[in-house]
């Protein structure tokens, strides 16, 4: 039944975080190493150890068997904890793996480019 709950509330998460320009699901998926690897080297500023710890410990949460409330003793009202802590681990994952695409699409149109056409050309106004 837990698990139930956890993939219909991943699954609301999934559908309400897709846009119509969004990278497909499983291109995002296999996005999400990269994006780890990236941001623990310091390589992808757009996301922070921080928010990486914090999404770690959600995939915690929701996978560990024990719970700040327990689903035996609250039964909904403890579901509830895990499909809360799942929607938002669901749209943080698809939020940052989205802004990591594009950043990987724009680092490697950068790569392809010559000095020059990398540097804005104008005058320093003194």
């Amino acid at each position: 039944m837990r698990r139930m709950t956890a993939f219909a509330a991943l699954w609301q998460a999934l559908r309400g975080q897709r846009g119509p320009d969004a990278p497909p699901l499983p291109e995002q998926l296999l996005a999400l190493p990269r994006l780890v690897a990236a941001s623990v080297r310091g390589l992808y500023p757009g996301l922070d150890r921080s928010r990486l710890l914090l999404m770690a410990g959600a995939l915690a949460y929701v996978v560990s068997p024990i719970d700040l409330l327990p689903e035996g003793m609250l039964m909904l009202v403890g579901l509830t904890d895990d499909a809360f802590v799942l929607s938002w681990l669901a749209g943080a994952v698809l939020s940052e793996t989205q802004a990591f695409l594009a950043w990987e699409v724009d680092r490697a149109a950068d790569r392809g480019r010559t000095r020059d056409e990398r540097v804005v050309q104008g005058e320093v106004v003194r």
